[in-house]
């Protein structure tokens, strides 16, 4: 994927959508300009749903996924915009088209304000607006990382019970993710991994992960986002002829396993090195991992599950 700035640049020196463009309620500007009432409960109270997708050569990624997904968000967590899935899609390529990026890094929200003066202070009488942004893509882990393999932690901080937060509904409640990033920062690793509970595997901070142990690969199955790359790397093992389980993973079968690997929009998949300090195979991607990150870019290149940005839109 291309990733330079100098790719994403627009033709026009200073163009005003040069570092990205944002949409609030109805109105479109540069990113700079883009700001969100502090008293509204999306900021005070997390009280906030999002999607993000990725555009590569010009084409968003799965995009059909990830509205379902992000609809699938609002509804659970009560958020009823005004926007029609296909407007919500308008709006994502008209940010994209307005800055001319070929790779970008598109996210979409939808956000609770509060109550007007009189009414009840409670959510249902709160406006929901959507909002978003598409900056130059990033990965979530460098090129590099993904090149020797992250070294991760499983971290001691437990994940927030699915009982509790609904981790099919994307969300900002990363109060345990952002706990586990710094254990992971402290312990010199790259990135965590978060437990449940009862010592099951779970996710970490923007990716889910994968255990492949005797040529079987597994995901866990709950209090998990399901994401899309998720899903694609399950497709994949079907194509590919792996087999592929999703269920209960636990603890000491994560830091057993044979290869571990993680799925993300910012960077697809990716293959772990160490965990906790061990090393597995040979302390790069094991061949597995290899290969499904290999065929994810392939395919991904020749245009599978494409939808091309509409540039007139700008």
């Amino acid at each position: 994927m291309e990733t330079t700035a100098t790719i994403n640049a627009p033709a026009t020196e200073g163009d005003k959508w040069s570092a990205g463009a944002g949409f609030i309620d109805g109105t479109y500007m540069p990113i700079a300009e883009a700001r969100i009432p502090i008293t509204d409960w999306a900021y005070r109270r997390s009280d906030v749903t999002y999607d993000v997708v990725s555009v590569a050569d010009g084409a968003f990624f799965r995009l059909d996924d990830h509205l379902r997904r992000f609809r699938r968000s609002m509804e659970s967590l009560s958020l009823k915009p005004k926007e029609t899935d296909e407007e919500i899609r308008r709006i994502m390529h008209t940010m994209v088209a307005k800055t001319g990026f070929r790779t970008a890094f598109v996210s979409i929200d939808c956000l609770r304000g509060r109550p007007s003066p009189g009414q009840r202070w409670h959510p249902v009488n709160s406006r929901n607006y959507i909002c978003g942004f598409a900056t130059p893509f990033h990965t979530g882990m460098s090129n590099e990382i993904a090149e020797r393999g992250a070294h991760m932690i499983v971290a001691s901080t437990p994940r927030i019970p699915q009982a509790s937060v609904d981790a099919t509904a994307k969300n900002f409640h990363w109060a345990d993710m952002t706990r586990a990033l710094f254990e992971a920062e402290a312990k010199g690793a790259d990135n965590p991994i978060l437990l449940d509970l009862d010592g099951n595997t779970t996710e970490g901070p923007g990716y889910n992960v994968f255990s492949v142990t005797d040529g079987i690969v597994a995901t866990p199955d709950d209090n998990v986002l399901e994401g899309i790359s998720r899903l694609t790397a399950i497709e994949l093992c079907t194509e590919l002829g792996i087999p592929c389980e999703v269920r209960k993973v636990s603890g000491d079968e994560l830091r057993n396993a044979d290869e571990i690997f993680l799925t993300t929009t910012a960077g697809g998949v990716i293959g772990v090195s160490r965990l906790d300090g061990r090393i597995l195979g040979n302390d790069r991607p094991g061949p597995i991992s290899q290969l499904i990150r290999s065929t994810y870019w392939s395919k991904r290149g020749a245009g599978w599950h494409a939808e091309p940005v509409d540039y007139s839109l700008a």
